[in-house]
């Protein structure tokens, strides 16, 4: 008897009628922030995800050649391609552009409770506006379509300045590993790689920004950092309407196309793999051809919500 893929999922009747329940949700706080739907192709140019996230990530892809021997992968993501979007057919639309999408993605990796090949989310993107309250309307939107569904979370907000700021003296190479260490929650990776460089002082410092939940105590731990004001403007505007958040500045993002603010969002009972929400601030138009446009995201991972609330 045939059975369906390795890290997919059939859906019944009562399952359909519950994830579009959820989705409707979503949707419907999308739609009062402003947002409008867009939907892009299932399969890309592999070079759309390798131009941003380096050909390490074929090994988690679903890539093959058509008949004309063009190189095509199944979408392991959707920012990238709403980028491509972007600069194909909307690059000289008045901005900012308020899009949202929902749409299955592909990775090759182990399936795990929560974590499949064929996988669904609900993204935002915020194109063409480099703004405090730009940055804040992206965390209140995602504030807002998480209590919309039900699910326990707690929301993490934080400022890539202040990881760069410590790590500025250390050569690229050395930057973009002390950041994976950081983005993988790999403390002892992270010990073992700066105390190779005999900056165990270093270490400290990482180890107590991303200890502290104290933005006075994070100036100080890194320093004066560029854009001190914007983010200290986002997060009045948060408090001021009532988002219930925790400052987290060992969020580190290990792509270097983010620029600033970043925020994550976990569920409180899916154990290790909690991760429900990841975005922020990033550049990335310039990098497929188009121009050097400010964009601020995220991205909810529907079938943890789903999980989280039960299914």
């Amino acid at each position: 008897m045939l059975q369906k893929p390795r890290g997919t999922r059939d859906f019944l009747p009562d399952e359909m009628e519950a994830r579009r329940a959820v989705e409707w949700k979503l949707r419907e706080v999308a739609r009062c922030f402003g947002y409008r739907e867009v939907c892009t192709p299932e399969f890309e140019d592999l070079e759309l995800f390798t131009a941003r996230s380096g050909d390490g990530i074929i090994e988690e892809m679903y890539v093959f050649e058509d008949k004309g021997g063009r190189k095509l992968a199944l979408r392991p993501e959707i920012t990238a391609a709403v980028i491509r979007m972007y600069i194909n057919e909307a690059k000289v639309a008045p901005k900012p552009l308020r899009w949202c999408y929902f749409a299955d993605c592909f990775r090759y990796e182990r399936p795990q409770k929560g974590r499949y090949r064929q996988f669904w989310q609900f993204g935002v993107e915020l194109i063409g506006s480099d703004t405090a309250a730009a940055d804040a309307e992206t965390i209140m939107l995602a504030s807002d379509m998480l209590n919309a569904t039900g699910v326990t979370y707690e929301l993490k907000v934080g400022h890539l300045s202040f990881m760069k700021n410590l790590v500025k003296d250390l050569d690229p190479v050395m930057q973009r590993k002390v950041r994976a260490h950081l983005d993988k929650k790999d403390y002892d990776g992270l010990n073992a790689t700066l105390e190779s460089l005999n900056r165990t002082d270093l270490a400290a410092s990482l180890t107590a920004l991303v200890n502290t939940r104290d933005l006075s105590e994070a100036f100080e731990i890194a320093g004066a950092i560029p854009e001190k004001e914007r983010f200290e403007k986002t997060i009045g505007s948060l408090d001021a309407s009532g988002v219930k958040y925790s400052l987290n500045f060992g969020i580190a993002r290990g792509l270097d196309y983010y620029t600033g603010m970043v925020f994550e969002g976990f569920a409180e009972n899916l154990g290790a793999e909690n991760q429900i929400l990841g975005g922020g601030t990033y550049r990335l138009a310039h990098l497929f051809g188009g121009d050097d446009v400010a964009s601020c995201g995220f991205a909810i991972g529907f079938d943890r919500v789903m999980v989280s609330l039960g299914d």
